[in-house]
């Protein structure tokens, strides 16, 4: 389908929409141009103009299969921005021109008890922006590594027209990522919160926790990053390899965000807890973590996990971020650059998030 053709307004599509990006091949390729097809644009979807995507740590883990079962060809990114072009006939949340955004997550199968609830991203049947099978046109999903997406109207986000959009970009997964738990465990005046690793969820953790009101305590390996912690937000900076300043800490936090992507010591952070308080691990290590049983029942500790949010929760925390002014700090590349920015990705050597500039495609 020449898209072109939806852009005067309503309208469905019964041809496939061509779509430009960059994809990896393989588990050991580099990501290069890729020329694929999407499925026209239904009665309820919308067709986004993509104008940046985010870089995640997980489109790198994906696209070298370092979680096993990845596809190929495959388009990662899941922190899409941009304008919609078109809109589907029986689609009310939309109109064309206005911003839209896309996360992690185009569908689910909306009638379990998660899909009720709001919370899609538990349903069992989520399809995942990209490497999900793809239920109309029997391929899988590619995502916004690219010019444009499908998406049904329902699992698409309305972004400010006050926000800018390059650091809005990684709020669709980051930004969610680490909202949601604080959310969900009430963080807020009055509570001492530990925020672990200062990287692409981490600074979001920060800047949250702070806009929130906690007491906001960042937990970092390195010595350099104190200081842009308090840029962030944080009030104080523990260097997590001192034994003197944790134990000089221990038992004093209400909730600690463990967004750490690499293995750690979580028995060491664990101890930083009241009693009955919670630690939530949002980073995800290619290996599992060692853990001490005594390090939970020893004051009866609660260590859990959160994903990402529904798409209700997803949209309260954009217009969250748009209203106190909070967006992910971002170093904007070409799509030529992507290769680069994974090997800088993976080596910590980015602050905090690539975006790519979709206009350079």
């Amino acid at each position: 389908m020449n898209t072109e053709t939806l852009t005067m307004g309503k309208a469905v599509g019964n041809e496939a929409v061509a779509s430009r990006g960059y994809a990896a091949m393989d588990s050991k390729s580099a990501l290069a141009q890729f020329q694929f097809k999407r499925r026209p644009v239904g009665e309820h979807d919308v067709l986004i103009r993509i104008k940046y995507c985010g870089v995640c740590h997980s489109d790198i883990h994906q696209a070298r299969n370092e979680w096993n079962g990845s596809k190929y060809p495959m388009v990662p990114g899941h922190e899409i921005v941009g304008e919609v072009s078109a809109v589907g006939n029986a689609v009310t949340k939309f109109k064309v021109g206005e911003r839209a955004g896309v996360g992690c997550m185009v569908d689910s199968c909306r009638k379990c008890d998660a899909c009720v609830a709001g919370e899609e991203q538990y349903c069992k049947d989520t399809v995942w922006t990209y490497n999900s099978p793809e239920g109309h046109i029997g391929t899988v999903t590619y995502g916004g590594y690219s010019d444009n997406i499908v998406v049904d109207e329902n699992y698409a986000l309305r972004i400010s027209d006050d926000a800018d959009l390059a650091s809005t970009a990684p709020l669709l997964c980051a930004g969610i990522t680490t909202y949601s738990p604080l959310r969900h465990w009430n963080v807020g005046p009055g509570m001492k919160v530990g925020v672990v690793g200062l990287g692409g969820l981490g600074h979001m953790g920060v800047k949250l926790a702070h806009s929130m009101g906690a007491d906001v305590t960042v937990f970092t390996t390195s010595k350099g990053k104190a200081e842009d912690a308090r840029r962030l937000g944080a009030d104080h900076v523990i260097l997590s390899t001192d034994p003197d300043a944790m134990k000089a800490q221990a038992g004093t936090f209400d909730f600690i965000l463990d967004a750490v992507s690499a293995n750690h010591d979580i028995d060491a952070l664990l101890a930083m807890l009241k009693q009955d308080r919670h630690m939530v691990v949002v980073g995800l290590p290619t290996r599992p973590h060692a853990l001490y049983a005594g390090s939970l029942i020893s004051g009866r500790k609660t260590l859990s996990g959160s994903g990402i949010g529904g798409i209700k929760e997803t949209q309260e925390m954009l217009d969250y971020c748009a209203k106190n002014r909070i967006g992910s700090d971002v170093e904007v590349i070409p799509i030529q650059k992507i290769n680069e920015a994974y090997e800088r990705t993976v080596k910590g050597d980015v602050k905090y998030r690539f975006v790519i500039d979709m206009s350079t495609l």
